[in-house]
């Protein structure tokens, strides 16, 4: 089991680079990937996705790339042509604004200017980069993983725990529930005979309001259900990405436990039922962070 929630960092150092890929992932109904990464690894960006989708199923990543290339690399120089005609016509209208300043302006001051000349490598990505990011990438997702699992195992204590409550909370009801209509049968009984006071009572008439009654209260099927959603609720536990599965049943949980408070005409039962959806809904709320 593991949670959506973590971080991984993965470092490469050899041969004049040092590479360094993190990873911070967070909750999110499907997987979504971000990547922050210096322009050289533009092209590579699927091939990051392509990496963290074999170990993520789930979640928002985002995965940060810096480096530190101190290799000899050959490089060339590239000149802004229209940003330095930019910078040209505007000390030209600043000239002839003011006329009395002196012009400095020359093909050296231009050069000067930002962003005027840029230096750029001739080479691209190349066996050692991509090497080094894999690398990289591959150990910040081990230790990513690592850690949602720890977190996932805390997760799913908790969750079990609440179940074992949930399955005290059905037990109850259940042993509740066949003394309700038995409950009803005497008050109905009672208040019939003040209400005549004394006369004979129909008692055909008396079963058959009880049965209406238990009919309308029955919750077998419900109470059933929630046995059942319990061991499987258990035995998905056991399994390795259970995020989806586990919300559809939680559903189901409440879903049921929902019915049994609106079937229910008992004030111990609509209490335990009460109590079942909180700790239902704590459950889901655990879901929403496992992948």
């Amino acid at each position: 089991m593991l949670s959506m929630t973590g971080y991984g960092k993965g470092e490469y150092s050899a041969d004049g680079i040092e590479l360094t890929c993190e990873i911070k992932t967070v909750n999110n109904r499907y997987l979504d990937v971000s990547i922050k990464a210096p322009r050289i690894f533009a092209a590579y960006e699927e091939v990051i996705r392509a990496t963290v989708r074999k170990k993520l199923t789930r979640g928002h990543a985002d995965v940060f790339v810096s480096l530190k290339d101190k290799r000899e690399r050959p490089t060339a120089l590239t000149c802004d042509l229209a940003l330095a005609t930019s910078y040209v016509a505007a000390a030209k209208t600043l000239k002839a604004t003011f006329p009395e300043l002196v012009d400095d302006v020359t093909l050296s001051s231009v050069l000067r200017y930002p962003e005027v000349l840029k230096q750029e490598e001739t080479q691209g990505l190349d066996e050692a980069l991509t090497t080094a990011l894999e690398t990289a990438l591959n150990g910040a997702l081990e230790n990513l993983n690592a850690m949602r699992a720890v977190e996932g195992e805390k997760l799913k204590t908790d969750m079990l725990c609440r179940m074992q409550t949930i399955e005290g909370l059905v037990q109850e009801i259940s042993l509740r529930a066949p003394l309700v209509a038995t409950e009803y049968k005497d008050k109905l009984t009672a208040r019939v005979k003040e209400y005549l006071g004394g006369a004979a009572i129909d008692e055909n008439r008396i079963l058959n309001e009880v049965a209406v009654f238990t009919d309308k209260s029955n919750i077998d099927e419900e109470l059933t259900r929630l046995k059942s959603h319990i061991g499987q609720f258990r035995s998905i536990c056991e399994e390795g990405v259970v995020g989806r599965k586990l919300d559809f049943l939680v559903q189901e949980f409440n879903r049921e436990a929902n019915t049994t408070c609106s079937k229910s005409n008992d004030v111990e039962i609509t209490r335990a039922g009460l109590a079942l959806k909180n700790e239902i809904e704590k459950i889901r709320e655990q879901v929403q962070n496992l992948e």
